[in-house]
């Protein structure tokens, strides 16, 4: 429909806006949304990317939602599982009718004339069409997905064999018995080189660095004891807390007692591989969760190492040649294939162009605010999970306050909510992630800042932010909140 208005834009249906909008539905009655969503199909994340192993790095009782239980088998699911959830979802919701595919936001405009966001919608065919709604929530997650952290390796025109990103895999790719190199140590590397190494003749990772990687059960066998003697929902309940609070212990001590958890992170993989294995390839430079920890089910990578169907080499590339990579050393890995999982493009706010009253909006010069909001910026939320857990509990949230929000301006007659700076300049921003992965310091500029205190401090522990979003007052002093100027006017008319 053309120049529609709305209560509420989704932007984005992965698990994130699905998640926004199911909140909606049970926390806004009688709000009327949309979402809009640039690719074809839903599942955001977990419908685009298709290479070997797909699965997630969070256990699913985690990054499942807190409405509806996750009653596969599996702990750590892969993605056509996850994306049977998804749909499960949409379906129990009846959300189908308000996802509206190839629909790609291209630019949003506030006015506070109107208190209206005019949001420029490009679709599929080339046409484009307006949508105006009261409030804009940003359900696109935090990379983008058509572009990719690709190194201009030198040489890459001399390799005669195929080279891959995982965000753009061919689903026709046929790997069987070739060697394949794979650049990277991070979460992707780790989930594609041992399924890989499965039907491939050798699968090399080839890493600058290493990163921590930890083997944990496929299936939680403590989750599905509970299944067998409690109802779904409490047994869902009852896990989720469990691993929500070992994941906030683990991460604490690690940010407390780092070489104790990095001694006993070796340990683990001293156990996996054998003595004599060279722990050089596993062990990192920087402190246990300065980055995220990688996780793989049932000891899949230390297994195909073990069996000698892959292989670990840390070094410097110093080019592409036609048969491989020759490495700094002089040495060369041969290669039929050489897989590039050298990380994501961060993005805020996805491709979009945001004003404000004709003033362009720079994110990397607002501060967050709880979260979830941006200062100076009326009407707009943004879902952006948690680094040292899983995604969804922070979306949950971000989702529940933000239904908090809007049912407390319709109480209240309020048209429009900005996160408002104090005028003396007291908020010092500082970098938003206390994070060195290389795909947050390559965009640690255009992100949003943070201050040194609360509501402008980013918390990343969920207890505290269910205190925070689910239960502190919303009319809290710094957000402001007011009506349109054309209402204002209206009623300076009828009292005239």
């Amino acid at each position: 429909m053309e120049n529609e208005t709305i209560d509420v834009l989704i932007v984005g249906a992965g698990i994130s806006g699905i998640g926004a909008a199911v909140h909606l539905t049970k926390r806004c009655p009688g709000r009327s949304f949309a979402i809009v969503e640039a690719r074809a199909s839903l599942g955001g994340t977990w419908d685009l990317f298709k290479y070997p192993g797909i699965r997630s790095d969070s256990d699913m009782y985690t990054l499942g939602y807190n409405f509806k239980p996750w009653t596969s088998r599996q702990a750590i699911a892969d993605g056509p599982n996850i994306m049977t959830y998804l749909h499960e979802t949409v379906e129990e919701y009846g959300l189908e009718k308000h996802i509206r595919y190839k629909q790609k936001i291209v630019n949003a405009s506030w006015s506070s004339d109107e208190a209206l966001w005019t949001a420029t919608i490009l679709h599929g065919d080339g046409a484009s069409s307006i949508v105006k709604c009261r409030f804009l929530f940003m359900c696109s997650g935090y990379y983008n997905y058509e572009e990719v952290h690709d190194p201009e390796f030198a040489g890459r025109d001399d390799f005669a064999g195929q080279i891959i990103h995982p965000q753009f895999w061919p689903e026709d790719l046929d790997y069987t018995g070739k060697k394949v190199v794979v650049i990277g140590s991070g979460a992707t590397a780790v989930t594609v080189v041992p399924a890989m190494a499965e039907t491939a003749g050798h699968v090399t990772m080839l890493q600058r660095s290493p990163s921590y990687v930890a083997s944990r059960p496929g299936e939680d066998k403590f989750a599905l004891a509970l299944r067998k003697i409690l109802p779904s929902k409490a047994a869902y309940l009852i896990t989720r807390w469990r691993n929500v609070l070992m994941q906030l212990f683990f991460f604490n001590l690690a940010r407390k007692r780092p070489k104790r958890v990095k001694k006993a992170l070796l340990d683990m993989v001293r156990e996996e591989l054998g003595p004599d294995y060279d722990m050089t390839h596993f062990t990192p430079r920087y402190n246990p969760w300065d980055e995220r920890l990688c996780a793989v089910p049932d000891s899949d990578l230390f297994n195909v190492i073990r069996d000698g169907k892959a292989s670990v080499v840390t070094e410097h590339i110093d080019r592409f040649v036609e048969n491989g990579i020759l490495l700094k050393s002089g040495e060369t890995l041969e290669a039929d294939i050489i897989v590039t999982a050298t990380g994501l493009k961060l993005l805020t706010g996805g491709s979009a162009d945001f004003e404000v009253d004709g003033q362009k909006v720079d994110f990397g010069k607002t501060i967050n605010y709880k979260g979830v909001m941006m200062s100076g910026v009326p009407n707009l939320g943004m879902t952006f999970g948690y680094t040292n857990s899983s995604w969804t509990l922070k979306a949950d949230l971000t989702s529940e306050y933000i239904c908090r929000l809007l049912n407390h301006m319709e109480a209240n007659g309020f048209d429009y909510a900005v996160p408002t700076l104090p005028a003396d300049g007291s908020v010092q921003p500082e970098p938003l992630l206390d994070f060195s992965s290389g795909y947050v310091q390559r965009a640690i500029a255009d992100l949003p800042k943070q201050g040194q205190e609360k509501p402008w401090r980013l918390n990343q522990n969920y207890p505290k932010d269910i205190i925070n979003l689910r239960h502190k007052t919303v009319d809290d002093g710094v957000v402001v909140f007011g009506k349109s100027k054309s209402a204002m006017k209206s009623r300076e008319l009828e009292a005239v």
